[in-house]
């Protein structure tokens, strides 16, 4: 419903994001590509994302909950699906059923998870979290021989892998992130001592996987930059095509004089007899209200107008210059992120107006806005998720 009576849509690009993850892959080689796709894909749909991420080349999905892990079961999709945090007890079950590896970092999760797969008769792998100095979640090191013994003992176990997570990778000057991988390493060494060796280390993130190769290991964990975006500084190390768009249509167009003002608080006003032109999309969808005064704009015809006025719920207005200033009329396409022409507004440039991070303006898009999926790669081949 929401597609045919609103005209609003994301478009993503599956070709753009198969390309990025061949990319990621020549650049990381030898170590493998973990595509994250939680928060569903970043906001561009989990499901098509996944599989686009695997025939480019990835050999594992991540994802932050079990239920986003059982979602991409139930879709088909058969490839190694890793939880990035440890689940509770009954989210431990269902994953061990569902197939999903495992990360844990207290040794009650660890002991629930050998219950569970030995109820179901079958191997359930284990990785083990290590917290080597961003105190969100994992194991102390000096708990890991004791954690990883645990696993290894366990008959239904299969212990499966060392990892961490950088706390400032983005920030390629700053020596803490050399001192988490030594952490992790030193970590790794104290299980060689104890007899056990992890069959695979992981510790960089999309930011990691480009500023910091001596992290790459066996795997990177790419989320960000799988979606076209460079998470630091590290612009030069890969190209990455933005695989996100988001449009809608123009649905009504009125002239104001001068001295007018426009949405709550009243706090546009127009120095010039101007048109505006309503975009049905507002803050429920994912547009910060705050945007306009930030200095936001929204192409329409191959040019950038100024958001005018505060964003609402569910529409914003666009100021599109005096009469002759350009056509706009009702059913124009209007591009918040993405190309119109030789034009482009990004998530980056949002950010930065905004004072955050990429990562947030692309996770806030709602879900009341139809994903449309596209692949440039394979004309004819479009869809809607």
């Amino acid at each position: 419903m929401t597609e045919v009576f609103r005209p609003a849509w994301v478009e993503v690009d599956l070709a753009a994001i198969r390309a990025n993850v061949v990319a990621l892959s020549a650049l990381v080689a030898p170590a493998g590509v973990c595509a994250v796709v939680k928060a569903d894909g970043y906001a561009h749909g989990a499901t098509a994302v996944a599989r686009a991420a695997l025939d480019g080349g990835a050999s594992w999905l991540a994802v932050a909950l079990v239920e986003e892990g059982v979602a991409l079961r139930e879709a088909g999709i058969d490839a190694p699906i890793l939880l990035l945090s440890e689940p509770t007890p009954d989210g431990i079950d269902e994953a061990v059923a569902r197939n999903l590896t495992l990360s844990c970092y207290r040794a009650g999760a660890i002991a629930r998870a050998a219950r569970a797969a030995a109820s179901l008769g079958v191997t359930a792998e284990v990785q083990l979290k290590v917290d080597t100095g961003m105190h969100r979640v994992g194991c102390a090191p000096a708990e890991v021989p004791a954690l990883a013994q645990a696993i290894a003992a366990a008959p239904w176990l299969r212990f499966g892998a060392l990892w961490t997570h950088f706390a400032v990778a983005d920030e390629p000057g700053n020596p803490f992130t050399a001192l988490q991988l030594a952490r992790l390493e030193h970590a790794a060494a104290a299980l060689r001592d104890h007899g056990l060796r992890p069959p695979l280390l992981h510790a960089a993130n999309s930011a990691g996987a480009l500023c910091h190769p001596r992290s790459r290991l066996g795997l990177v964990r790419c989320g960000l930059a799988i979606y076209g975006y460079h998470p630091a500084p590290c612009r030069d190390q890969v190209a990455l095509t933005p695989a996100l768009s988001w449009k809608a249509r123009v649905q009504f167009v009125r002239e104001l004089e001068a001295g007018e003002s426009v949405s709550y608080g009243l706090r546009y006003r127009l120095e010039r007899r101007s048109r505006i032109a309503v975009v049905p999309l507002g803050y429920h969808d994912g547009v910060p209200r705050r945007l306009a005064a930030a200095g936001g704009e929204v192409l329409i015809g191959g040019r950038r107008r100024p958001i005018a006025g505060t964003v609402t719920m569910d529409q914003l207005m666009i100021d599109c210059g005096p009469p002759g200033d350009g056509e706009v009329a009702v059913g124009d396409e209007a591009v918040l992120i993405g190309h119109q022409g030789a034009a482009q507004i990004s998530a980056d440039e949002w950010a930065e107006r905004l004072d955050t991070i990429s990562y947030e303006v692309l996770c806030a898009i709602g879900p009341r806005v139809p994903r449309r999926v596209v692949d440039a790669g394979r004309p004819g081949a479009a869809a809607v998720d």
